[in-house]
């Protein structure tokens, strides 16, 4: 037996989605608090001090009640020298996953626009 992985059995790998698991969106206030703050030894009302922001809304971040704004990923991009869009792309994503498994089904009996000829 030959100990040599072929492409198209490489690719056949990737393609099982039985061996894949799935995880739940992930909220950028868990990835503010976990990756952010707590290797840091960063309070709420510290980064929200820093950001001139309520204490408030970065408690709320980091509990996951509620998102990042614009507002909020600018000046978190800012403080942690990262790209506002990082944030925002980690918001954009979570609300993406968490409507499509809510609207999933309704999405499939959309009709596209039919293909130019």
């Amino acid at each position: 037996m030959s100990d040599i992985i072929t492409l198209d059995a490489l690719r056949r790998s990737f393609d099982d989605t039985e061996s894949v698991t799935v995880l739940p969106p992930l909220h950028p206030g868990e990835v503010l608090r976990e990756e952010f703050m707590v290797p840091l030894g960063l309070t709420a009302g510290a980064v929200a001090k820093a950001l001139n922001l309520p204490r408030s809304r970065i408690e709320r971040i980091v509990k996951e009640e509620i998102g990042i704004s614009t507002d909020t990923a600018l000046r978190l991009g800012r403080y942690f020298r990262t790209s506002h869009l990082f944030w925002l792309n980690l918001q954009t994503r979570f609300e993406s996953e968490t409507l499509l498994s809510e609207i999933g089904a309704e999405l499939e009996g959309i009709q596209p626009v039919p293909e130019a000829a």
